[in-house]
């Protein structure tokens, strides 16, 4: 999102709310994740990475950090959400109440798709995983605090008809125990990223919020307009970009059009080519495309060039390392 990894936005808003020592749930990814976290004091943070076998399920990634844990009270947030917010709220209310757990809700208009929870005088009476009749539009968000007595529990779990081991199971038997689960409600926006156009909403939140930083270069007879970035040695000619627009590291734009809302990643070369309110990764090249590209996805290392053919419309979700001539 405006070319950051989205895993380091959660990371900030751990560390704005205060948390400092993470541990972080690697599956087949891990090295690409190590690699781009590091050891953590970019973040202000320290980093212990932990393996898990097989992705099944958040209660599942619970019992894996079960040694890293110990006998302490903490915070779990997937890293694919974002929230504007943040985090501090929740953790704060948790660490102020005697709660089993506190978990952070969003209301949303088809919940069939989420973790439902219901709420009666603040508290949390029931939870419900994925629901084909949901009994309230409170979906959970992805931020979840426990005191260390889930661990007992989590041990005694079975999986769920998804064959996974459900946290939302694990917190219902709080609820059954008569141990209190707090809520607390999202303030401004919230986003999972699990899906391409989830990416690309995302980011447009997210540029919603930047300032104006230009440390490359841009010719005279080109046309800017609104907030935007550009990273150092990155060169603009003879084109037109409309804010918010966030434009990376080594980058070439000639003769082109980038509309608001889009991310254009470090060393990506954009020519004879309208493109907006979308993200292209690094090292893609996009030259000479005759229809506006709009709402895409673009990862790394793609190239797109234009054909003799013009299509009507053009919408891209393209994986690294893709070829495509239009």
């Amino acid at each position: 999102m405006a070319n950051r990894p989205i895993l380091f936005y959660a990371v900030d808003a751990m560390v704005q709310a205060g948390i400092e020592d993470i541990g972080v749930i690697l599956g087949e990814t891990g090295q690409t994740i190590q690699d781009n976290l590091g050891d953590g004091r970019q973040f202000g943070c320290q980093f212990t990475y932990i393996p898990q076998s097989a992705p099944l399920g958040l209660a599942h990634a619970v019992k894996t950090a079960a040694s890293y844990l110990g006998n302490d009270p903490f915070l779990m947030f997937l890293g694919d959400n974002l929230l504007r917010s943040g985090l501090t709220q929740l953790v704060e209310r948790f660490k102020n109440g005697n709660y089993a757990a506190s978990i952070l809700l969003t209301e949303v208009e088809d919940p069939r798709q989420f973790g439902v929870a219901v709420v009666e005088q603040g508290r949390v009476t029931r939870l419900v995983e994925k629901p084909k009749g949901p009994p309230s539009h409170w979906a959970l968000v992805g931020a979840y605090c426990f005191s260390p007595e889930i661990h007992d529990i989590v041990k005694a779990l079975t999986p769920s008809g998804r064959g996974e081991y459900e946290i939302t199971d694990t917190i219902q038997v709080l609820i059954d125990k008569n141990r209190i689960v707090d809520a607390t409600f999202v303030e401004g926006w919230w986003k999972d990223t699990g899906h391409p156009q989830d990416v690309i909403d995302a980011n447009r939140l997210v540029l919603e919020d930047i300032s104006s930083s230009v440390e490359g270069d841009i010719d005279a007879v080109s046309d800017i307009a609104g907030r935007i970035q550009v990273g150092h040695g990155s060169r603009i000619t003879h084109s037109t970009i409309r804010g918010p627009v966030v434009i990376g590291k080594g980058v070439s734009i000639a003769n082109s059009y980038i509309g608001p809302y889009t991310a254009i990643g470090d060393r990506v070369i954009i020519e004879q080519t309208e493109i907006e309110n979308s993200v292209v990764l690094p090292d893609s090249r996009i030259i000479g495309v005759p229809e506006r590209i709009d709402q895409s996805l673009i990862g790394r290392g793609v190239t797109v060039e234009g054909g003799h053919k013009r299509p009507k419309a053009v919408r891209l979700v393209l994986g690294d390392q893709s070829i495509v001539t239009l």
